[in-house]
């Protein structure tokens, strides 16, 4: 069917009506240029008032997503199906992964900002619904570094206005650990190496609360701890074939990484078990050390507040200890007390004997950082020169002409101040 009017391309007067996928486009016959659009209906506005409306002008095209978009998306559900997420929090994730990139400050952020997105969003949407989710999981997912992943995060956290709660030290055990292969027997796993989940979890559980209370905790990141705990853990739970077994090998038959603090979390987890060990009587007769102290882990734990007020003697008590003397002075002949001058032999005989007798008894509970403090590097001593100059020395001719003013610097000073 002709129409009216001219291609404005070719100038021929020979255009028609075609129906293309169901949509009236008119065409020139002579070179095939499209001058007009089909006409759709899209709103409900217009739908109302009968009216059509252009596809150019509609909502359609304003709707279609970005190929950033779309494989970010992919990327957050893919995520989401791998750590088998409910469907609620696929669809949180998309809508915050949608939310940050219409944000303005990561419309200029790098590719490889952009793919750790999605997984700061699942990080976010897990976090706020207390689903044990650790940052290292998604970073080995994504092969990413933690360190630029957290700063992608705490933006993310801040641009949106999200609020993350903290997540609890007893739901990042169950986490980590869920990723260990020891539960289940495998080929390249001895059989006395396979442990049950639920009793590895509770000791594990057990030794982390007592590392927080001595406070091997506080300041440090937590996959270290845990990690030695569950060593211990592991060991305590089948002494006889397990202690043989390395860190290092337990690491790599769980499937787990080896973080570098995890041999100093250990040392510190096995001299707090030896010091309450030695508070025990039926330990006592044995020459206890870092090895056979793991057979015994079970009484320890049961018995661990007694053990750790025995064990480590606190602040208060100390200042009881200091005040003592004084408040007995006036009682010193009296039958019940001790002699002063053994007291005071006593006292000085600590000194002679060396450290050893000294750090036997019992010592205050204090962070690792306080009982074993970090070096200050010390500063270089002046030289005999250095150390000589008072201030009074002469001013060489040199120096002084360095700050004699010129007549037009003499000039700008007077302005900007009265001369006397």
């Amino acid at each position: 069917m002709a129409a009216r009017g001219s291609c404005p391309g070719c100038g021929s007067a020979a255009l028609v009506e075609d129906a293309h996928y169901a949509q009236q486009q008119l065409v020139c016959a002579a070179c095939g240029c499209v001058l007009a659009e089909g006409l759709l209906t899209t709103t409900y506005t217009e739908e109302e008032h009968l009216r059509e409306v252009a596809y150019s002008q509609s909502t359609g095209q304003k709707e279609q997503l970005s190929r950033c978009l779309q494989r970010g998306i992919r990327r957050v559900q893919d995520l989401c199906k791998v750590l088998q997420l409910p469907t609620v929090f696929e669809e949180t994730a998309v809508s915050y992964f949608q939310r940050a990139l219409q944000h303005p400050s990561f419309h200029l952020v790098s590719l490889e900002k952009k793919e750790l997105l999605g997984g700061c969003c699942i990080f976010v949407t897990c976090r706020q619904r207390n689903w044990p989710l650790t940052m290292g999981t998604i970073c080995s997912l994504l092969y990413a570094k933690q360190e630029l992943f957290a700063s992608v995060y705490l933006s993310l956290q801040k641009e949106l206005g999200l609020s993350v709660p903290a997540l609890s030290l007893g739901d990042l055990v169950k986490t980590h650990l869920n990723s260990f292969r020891l539960f289940q027997h495998a080929a390249d796993i001895p059989a006395p190496f396979v442990e049950n989940k639920e009793k590895m979890v509770t000791r594990t559980m057990q030794i982390v609360e007592l590392a927080s209370e001595t406070w091997l905790v506080t300041g440090r990141h937590p996959i270290p701890i845990v990690t030695a705990a569950a060593f211990l853990s592991w060991q305590s739970l089948q002494p006889a074939t397990r202690l043989t077994c390395t860190f290092t090998r337990f690491c790599k038959l769980a499937g787990v990484d080896l973080p570098p603090p995890a041999h100093l979390r250990l040392k510190e987890l096995l001299e707090i078990l030896l010091r309450m060990a030695s508070q025990l009587a039926w330990l006592r007769v044995f020459n206890m050390d870092k090895k056979t102290v793991v057979k015994h882990i079970g009484d320890l734990l049961q018995h661990r507040i007694f053990l750790l007020k025995t064990a480590f003697c606190l602040e208060d008590r100390e200042e009881q200890h200091a005040a003592a003397p004084g408040e007995g002075s006036p009682h010193e002949g009296s039958p019940g007390s001790p002699p002063v001058a053994g007291g005071a032999a006593q006292e000085e005989g600590c000194p002679s004997e060396g450290k050893r007798q000294c750090e036997g008894g019992p010592r205050p509970l204090l962070p690792p950082c306080l009982i074993n403090p970090r070096k200050r590097l010390r500063t270089a001593a002046l030289s005999a020169s250095d150390s000589a100059i008072t201030g009074d020395e002469p001013i060489s001719d040199s120096e002084i002409e360095q700050y004699l003013r010129g007549p037009e610097e003499i000039r700008a000073f007077r302005k900007a101040k009265a001369w006397p």
